[in-house]
Order: C-alpha cells, then sequence, then structure tokens
C-alpha cells in the first residue's frame, strides 16, 4: 500500500509539472524589441500618429488594442466602438468629444471611458503630444467604424466645463 501511495504521488508530481509547463509555453509574451511600430493611416488620422503593438486576440476573447502615439495637433477621424473603449492615458496632454458634446482635455495618468456606439474623437493638443493605450472589443469581428475626419473648427472648438 505505501508502495502504491509512493507512485501515486510520483504520478502527481509529473502530471503537476507537465500542465505547469504547458501553461507556461500557453503565455504569449511579445517582447517591446518586436512590437511593430506603423503611421497612422491618413484617412483615420489628422496629422502624425503612430500605432505600436496593435494586438487582437484570438476568440473566446473579442480584445483589441494598441499604443498610439499623436503628435502635437495630430486626431483621430469621428468613430465607434461597438462595445465601447477604455484609453489609458500615459503620456502628455490630449483632448477628446462625444458627437454633440462638449470637448474634454486629459492628461498623463487619467483613463478615458467612450460608452458603446457613442461616435467620438481623441487626439493630442496643438502644442503637447499624447499617448494612450487604447483597449476595445470587437463585434462580429469589428472593433471600431471609422467615419468621416474632425474638421478644425470642430478640433479649436472651446473645451466643454465640467
Amino acid at each position: 500500500m505505501v508502495r502504491f501511495a509512493a507512485i501515486l504521488a510520483a504520478l502527481l508530481v509529473s502530471t503537476n509539472a507537465a500542465q505547469a509547463q504547458e501553461e507556461k509555453r500557453a503565455m504569449d509574451i511579445t517582447s517591446k524589441a518586436e512590437l511593430k511600430t506603423v503611421d497612422g493611416p491618413e484617412e483615420f488620422f489628422t496629422g502624425k500618429a503612430t500605432i505600436t503593438g496593435q494586438f487582437q486576440r484570438e476568440e473566446p476573447s473579442r480584445v483589441s488594442g494598441a499604443i498610439v502615439h499623436f503628435e502635437p495637433g495630430a486626431r483621430t477621424a469621428w468613430h465607434t466602438h461597438p462595445a465601447g473603449q477604455t484609453l489609458i492615458v500615459t503620456e502628455g496632454v490630449g483632448w477628446t468629444q462625444i458627437a454633440g458634446g462638449p470637448k474634454f482635455e486629459f492628461h498623463a495618468g487619467d483613463i478615458l471611458w467612450c460608452p458603446a456606439e457613442h461616435k467620438h474623437w481623441h487626439g493630442a493638443t496643438p502644442l503637447e503630444a499624447m499617448t494612450h493605450i487604447a483597449i476595445q472589443e470587437s463585434v462580429n469581428g469589428t472593433p471600431v467604424t471609422w467615419m468621416e475626419k474632425v474638421t478644425d473648427e470642430e478640433y479649436f472648438a472651446p473645451l466643454g466645463k465640467g
């Protein structure tokens, strides 16, 4: 009986070690050196914006995201996200606006939430660059719907109170 217990214990340890190895292999780590940076497409951005480390997770996850850097004056076009969007601001100062609402300023360290299907834009201020991590989910395979560009009149409108 003691021998059986020892064999069973050894088998469990071996199984747990194999599971731990499989879990290590299942983790996906992309090093900073491997991240690709591309220019934000002209049809979706005004000014100089770059997108780094863009990703879309496989199902059952619906999460996608990227690090987006905006040079002073750069901004997105109007767009919506079917499941909303979170922006984690890592550097600089930016502006954002939901269609029909006031324009707001945000700063490094702020976290923004734009609800699902709300038409909005975001970008740097005219004098300061801004970088954020954008996180959103896809619905029916789509994380974003792009629309018309933000006009200079919309971009330079006064900030809202709040």
